[in-house]
């Protein structure tokens, strides 16, 4: 029996993690999160990588565990929560592809007005959610919870055990990837690292446009499914 409950939580685990962090993606919310945090020094940056990795964490450890009792609950479907997200994405995205690139001395005023108290107010939205962590992962947060259930107890609490374990190593990897952002980067120069910030946000915006249409078409879909064929019957 432990057996068995040690491979389901294995099983869970590559699962969890091979479903994730694809969608996650942190190595492509590294530079969004640079340049939603220009001008915050190194200390400040290392404490929000920290804040966002555990809110990140909690976010979808919520999600896969009681996301979909709680949109029961209110009668909230899930495409109503992709076109609500998807908007506060691309909103996001569309507010950094328009941000001038900040001359010495504005990096200095920034580096002052940044502080950590600011950092903390910030680090769950919107730089947790939804830039590191949107709507199309909770979705996916909530989809995966479900698959993970099982008829006996014993088997679902093992199966939860290794989808949790899987989200704290992508929140690790969220973490470094986060932390070391700038490090990363700095092989471009500020003229690549300027455009690269750039590529970001649009395709950022693009995703954000996306997860709207997504969720509008199943609105639609849904729509179409219950009204066309009462009107073919009649």
């Amino acid at each position: 029996m432990t057996l068995e409950l040690l491979g389901a939580a294995s099983k869970s685990f590559l699962f969890v993690f091979a479903a994730l962090l694809p969608i996650l993606n942190p190595a492509a919310t590294a530079p969004i999160f640079l340049g939603l945090t220009e001008g915050a020094s190194s200390g400040t940056r290392a404490l929000l990588a920290r804040r966002i990795a555990r809110n990140m964490v909690a976010l979808m450890l919520g999600s896969m565990l009681v996301g979909s009792y709680v949109l029961e609950f209110f009668g909230i479907a899930l495409p109503i929560v992709r076109v609500g997200g998807g908007l506060l994405l691309a909103s996001m995205a569309w507010r950094l592809l328009n941000t001038t690139h900040a001359s010495e001395d504005s990096r200095t005023e920034l580096a002052e007005a940044f502080t950590p108290e600011m950092a903390r107010r910030q680090a769950f939205y919107p730089l947790t959610f939804p830039v590191s962590c949107g709507p199309g992962s909770i979705a996916a947060a909530i989809t995966v919870g479900v698959s993970l259930a099982d008829s006996e107890l014993t088997v679902s609490l093992a199966r939860m055990g290794g989808g949790a374990v899987a989200l704290l190593a992508v929140g690790l990897i969220m973490y470094l990837a986060f932390r070391y952002a700038q490090r990363l980067l700095r092989p471009l120069g500020e003229a690549g690292t300027i455009i690269f910030l750039r590529l970001s946000a649009f395709i950022l915006l693009c995703l954000g446009v996306q997860i709207v249409w997504d969720g509008v078409s199943e609105l639609i879909g849904g729509l179409l499914a219950q009204y066309v064929p009462t009107r073919v019957g009649s």
